[in-house]
């Protein structure tokens, strides 16, 4: 957390603000880059509801940063993309983001930098595993 104007903001809140987003609305588009999905499959793979998804799923359209279109698969459950202008913020994003990994790579020193990225790495596949393949209990 970074302490600004006397108050703490998580550090993709920060990242997030210049492009005129907001962490959760940065996450939701960031999930879209690729290819346009359903806000459910938005959901599971951001591990939160999918309330919560089509709640900020709505606020983005309805700023201009993303659209429904379509499902081929489902009539009803649209597709969210995002707009040329929700990829722009998105991009205002990655000179803030460069600058961030690279003070943490100075501060941490290039190996332990490298092992910290190689450790997330294999987090995040193991999640994607337990997530992908739950057991039964």
């Amino acid at each position: 957390m970074f302490r600004l104007n006397g108050q703490f903001l998580s550090v993709s809140e920060e990242l997030a603000r210049p492009a005129g987003l907001t962490a959760a609305w940065w996450q939701v588009l960031g999930a879209v880059l690729r290819e346009p999905l359903p806000v459910a499959g938005i959901a599971r793979s951001m591990g939160i509801t999918r309330q919560s998804v089509q709640r900020i799923a709505d606020l983005l359209v309805a700023k201009g940063l993303a659209e429904y279109v379509p499902n081929p698969a489902h009539r009803r459950a649209k597709l969210l993309r995002p707009t040329e202008e929700g990829r722009a913020a998105v991009a205002r994003i990655s000179p803030g983001h460069a600058a961030l990994a690279a003070r943490l790579a100075a501060e941490l020193g290039d190996a332990a930098f490298a092992e910290t990225v190689r450790t997330l790495e294999r987090l995040a596949k193991a999640l994607d595993t337990l997530t992908t393949h739950p057991t039964e209990t």
